[in-house]
């Protein structure tokens, strides 16, 4: 129970003690280090977003909540224009950073909603209820873990196995995670699961993350490459594919790290439930269709030398490197979020919880 508790509880993002800053891990480090870096000017917020230090949909939304209120902090204007000038250039550059996960627009935006709210407030005012916000942005999103991991465990049987793509653990958002919270949970009530984690080339998030939070939580983890998750569900070893979410069009197609769609042909194919699990804060209701979408693409050294002692192709090997791909809703047996689950059609079961 110790290794549960060390890990469920961890917070990979956090404001500072003195309430100036935020602490994050750096996740590029994971697993083989464990260091925190404090991130205090928006060169250092944005970096941090972009190069994926900290990730993850709900704790990239924490980190901008924060962020965003610290770099407030440090605006020197005297009058009320003057401050919403610079908070919203902050914004928009902190907005910058990762196109595709809309919980970073969305909690930026929830902190302009209170500057430009209180206009007729002192600065001074306006900075305490950044401050307030941006720590109920977080305590929301722990109860709103717990939330998704108790719906999502209403699914899984003790015994299931079942196969993880990229990470949605407490890395990536807070206490238990959204699309593994379920085994976390689980394990803490006695339950038993046999995790296929798929590695999710090429930042590996699944090797570095999700097997690392699910080892020392003493979960049963088997790392595997991704295009090994065939293999393991023609074997009968999986009994439901879990993933988290970075973003959810009001049709249900939903944007996840890239590979997930592929995970989710396969389970179609083989008959094996594929959920989707993340807040209501991740389904943009104004994105009709993963058509309308944005997919970030990253750098081809990413494909080509990261992790690696050198390159594995030519230098003039072009690569593309999308950083998400787009699940189909038809493939998407059930969206998991803390209001409840949802089931096809999904025009009619999202726009519900709205």
């Amino acid at each position: 129970m110790n290794h549960i508790n060390e890990i469920t509880h961890i917070e990979s993002v956090r404001l500072s003690d003195d309430g100036r800053s935020v602490v994050i891990i750096d996740q590029t480090q994971l697993p083989n280090r464990t260091e925190y870096l404090t991130l205090s000017t928006a060169k250092d917020i944005w970096e941090a977003i972009y190069h994926l230090k900290v990730r993850g949909a709900p704790a990239i939304g924490i980190c901008a909540g924060y962020g965003i209120y610290c770099l407030a902090l440090q605006i020197k204007a005297e009058d009320y224009d003057g401050f919403l000038r610079e908070f919203r250039k902050n914004k928009e550059y902190l907005d910058s950073a990762r196109p595709t996960a809309v919980n970073l627009s969305w909690a930026l935006n929830r902190m302009e909603r209170i500057v430009t709210g209180n206009s007729d407030k002192k600065i001074t005012e306006i900075l305490e209820f950044l401050k307030e916000e941006c720590l109920k942005i977080h305590q929301e999103d722990i109860s709103m873990c717990r939330a998704i991991s108790e719906y999502g465990l209403s699914l899984l049987k003790d015994g299931d196995g079942i196969l993880t793509h990229c990470n949605a653990g407490p890395l990536a958002t807070s206490r238990y995670g959204t699309g593994q919270g379920p085994l976390f949970l689980g394990k803490e009530r006695g339950m038993n699961f046999h995790v296929f984690a798929d590695e999710t080339r090429p930042l590996l998030q699944g090797a570095r993350l999700t097997a690392y939070e699910l080892q020392k939580a003493g979960i049963d983890v088997t790392l595997i490459c991704d295009n090994m998750a065939g293999i393991v569900m023609k074997n009968g070893w999986v009994q439901a594919c879990m993933v988290g979410c970075d973003r959810v069009a009001a049709n249900g197609d939903t944007a996840n790290k890239i590979g997930t769609s592929g995970v989710a042909v396969l389970a179609k194919y083989y008959g094996i439930p594929f959920y989707v699990l993340g807040p209501t804060s991740t389904i943009d209701m104004e994105c009709k269709s993963g058509a309308d979408i944005h997919i970030e693409l990253r750098e081809p050294e990413e494909i080509k030398e990261k992790f690696f002692r050198e390159p594995v192709a030519l230098k003039e090997v072009k690569c593309y490197n999308p950083a998400f791909d787009v699940t189909d809703h038809n493939l998407i047996t059930a969206i998991v979020t803390e209001k409840g689950i949802c089931y096809p059609p999904y025009t009619e079961s999202l726009a519900k919880l709205f």
